[in-house]
């Protein structure tokens, strides 16, 4: 099957380009999504408690803001159903074929055509590549001795086993960021003993989440003004928490200090207390937020581990002090592999130049978005495009409205390809770690931001603003440009 553009991936970023090119008037694309239906990591993470960091309102397409969300803070199925509600008011069904495993990416420098080849062997060509398949993709389960031996059940919070039922079970819960502090509380409320075995302790501020009130619904819904000013408030109070992350101390410490306050407020114990105090900036890993993650380490049948693990056993977890926790199922919520980016997808460019050769000491992008080598090669949510302090859906967006502007450049200029120049993706580099380097990511211990080389290649360096205004219009100066 040959079409203008291939897109890999039918989460948000997928479907916000999929959008985008309709409403471009650009029909001839296909989205290949290797899973049963669409919705990314909204559609992966079903664990108990599974719920969004960024505000509801924050976290729908700027065109398409739903009125209805039910509280603040929604669950992953409220988001599910948004996503699936977008695609089928756009049209994008036909678009979309589900259950598609791209194995390999293929630029054909003859045909001037991309040639990606599926798990099946099937082939689709297009003039455009564009990887929406993000970061948070591949779970990372930790390379533990003799794991294999574990009777009971294990299983990653991305791919949780539903059909295990908890309830008077011993769970060891391995992690305790953002998935394992949603599910913790849940799991403690059922189980008979929840062990949270903590690597290290994260800063954490409470959420503050609250049901919607059908008034505020019907005024969301009959007065669209009311809903973007709303909108834009909370954009604007997170983006204001942006200098935190360039590691100002003045700014920085009041949030710390709400955050110990908070804490303390919730565990008594002095000793709990030292054990959930970070020894790092705030800022510098993932901030957690949560109503009730706290409150769930005071009941009686939760206790927080912070020995290392030091072996699986076939009942349990040994610990380097040579204690042993009993356990019937190991829950990890060790999050992902997010800095190896499309680590399973094997994409060559000019002259079979391999994008994992490129990356191996550390995934880049001009812009997050092109790269050199690899024309009318497009990611959304790629390199350096993740954020610490506001909604991923507001840099989505940008990156689709700067990917549809290439097509319609390449179609305006009778262009066949366009590939970033390789001085302005070193220049954009260069500039990028430079100013990261001087961010409190820098400071991290074991950040997922970094890739195992140290360099940091997750976050985009400066603010939302920033970045709209960077991707606002593709600039043809900036790439190689071949013709018709």
């Amino acid at each position: 099957m040959t079409v203008r553009l291939v897109i890999i991936g039918a989460g948000y970023a997928g479907i916000g380009l999929g959008i985008a090119l309709k409403r471009a008037g650009i029909d001839a694309f296909t989205i290949l999504e290797a899973a049963s239906r669409v919705g990314g990591t909204w559609r992966d993470n079903t664990y108990p408690g599974c719920s969004c960091d960024s505000p509801a309102f924050q976290y729908c397409y700027s065109f398409e803001q739903k009125t209805d969300w039910t509280q603040r803070w929604v669950s992953h199925a409220e988001i599910l159903r948004y996503l699936e509600h977008c695609v089928r008011k756009y049209h994008l069904t036909s678009h979309i074929r589900c259950g598609v495993t791209v194995a390999s990416a293929t630029f054909d420098a003859d045909a001037q055509l991309w040639r990606v080849t599926t798990d099946a062997g099937e082939e689709y060509t297009g003039e455009v590549l564009v990887s929406a398949v993000g970061q948070l993709t591949t779970p990372r389960i930790p390379d533990l001795p003799h794991l294999d031996t574990f009777a009971g059940r294990r299983f990653h919070s991305a791919r949780w086993d539903h059909g295990t039922d908890l309830a008077g079970r011993r769970v060891a819960v391995v992690g305790t960021a953002a998935s394992a502090i949603q599910l913790i509380p849940h799991v403690a409320r059922v189980a008979t003993r929840v062990s949270v075995l903590q690597r290290s302790p994260n800063w954490l501020l409470p959420r503050g989440n609250r049901p919607f009130t059908a008034t505020e619904q019907a005024r969301f819904e009959s007065h669209p003004q009311w809903r973007r000013l709303y909108r834009w408030w909370q954009w604007m109070r997170h983006e204001s928490r942006f200098p935190v992350f360039r590691a100002q101390r003045w700014l920085s410490r009041p949030l710390a200090a709400m955050a110990q306050a908070h804490m303390r407020r919730i565990i008594r114990s002095p000793e709990l207390q030292q054990r959930l105090q970070p020894d790092f900036p705030i800022g510098a890993k993932r901030i957690l937020i949560s109503d009730d993650y706290y409150e769930s380490l005071n009941r009686a049948n939760v206790e927080l581990i912070t020995q290392p693990i030091a072996d699986i056993e076939p009942h349990g977890i040994r610990l380097a002090n040579g204690s042993r926790i009993d356990a019937d199922v190991i829950v990890f919520a060790t999050g992902f592999r997010a800095a190896e980016f499309l680590r399973h997808i094997d994409i060559r460019g000019m002259e079979g130049l391999s994008l994992q050769d490129q990356w191996r000491g550390g995934a880049q992008a001009y812009l997050g978005i092109s790269v050199s080598g690899f024309p009318n090669f497009f990611l959304m949510y790629g390199p350096n495009t993740n954020l610490g302090h506001n909604s991923i859906v507001f840099m989505i967006e940008c990156q689709a409205r700067y990917i549809v502007d290439a097509v319609r450049t390449l179609d305006r200029h009778g262009l066949r390809t366009v590939d970033v120049r390789p001085d302005v993706q070193a220049r954009f580099d260069q500039r990028q770690q430079a100013r990261l380097a001087r961010t409190v990511w820098a400071l991290a211990p074991n950040s997922w931001y970094t890739h195992s080389s140290g360099r940091i290649t997750n976050n985009w360096a400066g603010t939302t603003i920033e970045y709209w205004w960077r991707t606002r219009r593709f600039d043809l100066a900036r790439y190689h440009a071949t013709h018709q």
